[in-house]
């Protein structure tokens, strides 16, 4: 399982190709270590939550996953699918899912997946995990940020619009003081991670999560 860090940088694109801004001071450091006042204060409110499933329901999953993780692919694609037929699906789990930003191409990614707003970021998320390998290719930056450019406009969007997202620094810079929010004050260190009903749990296989579900829907 990766280990988390947390980069003192904030990635965008630019018209040419792509680009990272980063201070000449920055320095990786973990959740722990991450100085309060190195953290963009971000409103909880100005970045939103992508949730699927009943608002009312008993038991609240928060994913906390990287679009460049191969984990999370393995999770979404196999056990993710069960846990939302036979729980969210169902009305019984309300499913938070929460970007974790290992590196610059999982900002830019979630930067195209939300650029569909909420309604299409669960579809842009499939095709992103379906296609991990395709788009972060042999890692060079300009043909990840051509590829996630192709996955956008696959989802609907216009090349224009996919272009506004990606060359949105402020929304990027929100979106990793977020981040670093998120995984310090939930304790994550390694993706995929989950908080079940408060409670902090490790990767698991479909069997032990609906061990812990049942266990939650039965208190």
């Amino acid at each position: 399982m990766k280990r988390m860090i947390a980069i003192a940088a904030v990635a965008a694109f630019g018209a040419g190709g792509a680009y990272l801004f980063m201070s000449q001071n920055s320095t990786v450091q973990t959740p722990g270590t991450v100085q309060a006042a190195s953290i963009v204060e971000v409103a909880q409110s100005d970045i939103a939550e992508m949730v699927m499933g009943a608002e009312d329901a008993p038991v609240t999953i928060v994913e906390y996953a990287s679009f460049t993780c191969p984990h999370c692919a393995t999770f979404h694609n196999g056990t993710f699918e069960q846990i939302k037929k036979n729980y969210v699906d169902t009305g019984k789990v309300r499913f938070v899912y929460r970007e974790v930003y290992f590196d610059r191409f999982g900002l830019w990614a979630s930067m195209v997946a939300r650029c569909g707003g909420e309604t299409r970021f669960f579809g842009i998320a499939d095709m992103l995990y379906d296609q991990q390998r395709d788009w972060l290719g042999t890692g060079d930056p300009v043909q990840i940020a051509d590829a996630l450019r192709t996955i956008g406009r696959t989802a609907g969007m216009t090349s224009v619009q996919v272009n506004e997202c990606m060359e949105d620094t402020a929304k990027a810079e929100a979106l990793f003081g977020w981040y670093e929010a998120n995984a310090q004050r939930d304790n994550i260190r390694a993706t995929p991670s989950f908080v079940i009903n408060g409670e902090n749990y490790s990767n698991m296989d479909y069997a032990q999560f609906a061990r812990v579900l049942d266990e939650k829907l039965a208190n």
